[in-house]
C-alpha cells in the first residue's frame, strides 16, 4: 500500500512511470487513438478521462525543464480547422499549469504526432471521448 498515489492510476502504469527516465514521452491517447498501432508499451485505462489520468500523472512526473516542448498537442487537421474546437486543449494546458507550471506547448501535425507516439516510452489508452483529446509529456528530473 502506498499513501498519496491517485487511485484511478494502475499498478502497470505506476512502474511505467518509474521506468521511464529523464526525456522518456508519455503519450495518452484518446478513446480513438490507436494505441495498439503506434504504441510500444500500452497500458489500458479504459472509462477513464484524458484529464484525470494527466492530472494523477502529473501528481507524479514533473515535465521535463530541459526541453521545449516538453508538451505536445496533435493539431487539428486542415479539413477540421474552423469546423472543431478541442475544448479539452484548455482544459489540459490549465492542468498542466497548476501541476507543473513550466509546460512549453507545442501543437504537433497528425503525421509528426503519430511518428513521436511511436517512439514514445509508452501509450496509456484512455477512454477519452472528446475529439483531439491526444497528448504528449516528456518526463523531467525528479529531485
Amino acid at each position: 500500500m502506498l499513501k498519496n498515489v491517485p487511485k484511478l492510476l494502475s499498478p502497470e502504469l505506476l512502474k511505467i512511470l518509474c521506468e521511464m527516465g529523464h526525456g522518456d514521452e508519455l503519450v495518452i491517447g484518446d478513446a480513438n487513438f490507436p494505441s495498439e498501432r503506434y504504441g510500444q508499451r500500452v497500458v489500458r485505462a479504459d472509462g477513464v478521462g484524458g484529464a484525470e489520468l494527466l492530472k494523477a500523472i502529473l501528481t507524479m512526473i514533473p515535465l521535463d525543464t530541459y526541453a521545449e516542448p516538453n508538451f505536445m498537442l496533435m493539431a487539428l487537421t486542415p479539413s477540421d480547422e474552423g469546423k472543431v474546437d478541442p475544448v479539452i486543449w484548455k482544459e489540459y494546458e490549465k492542468i498542466a499549469a497548476e501541476k507543473d507550471g513550466n509546460h512549453q506547448l507545442a501543437m504537433l501535425k497528425r503525421e509528426i504526432f503519430y511518428e513521436r507516439a511511436q517512439k514514445a516510452y509508452a501509450v496509456v489508452a484512455s477512454g477519452e471521448e472528446a475529439i483531439y483529446a491526444n497528448v504528449i509529456i516528456k518526463k523531467g528530473v525528479i529531485v
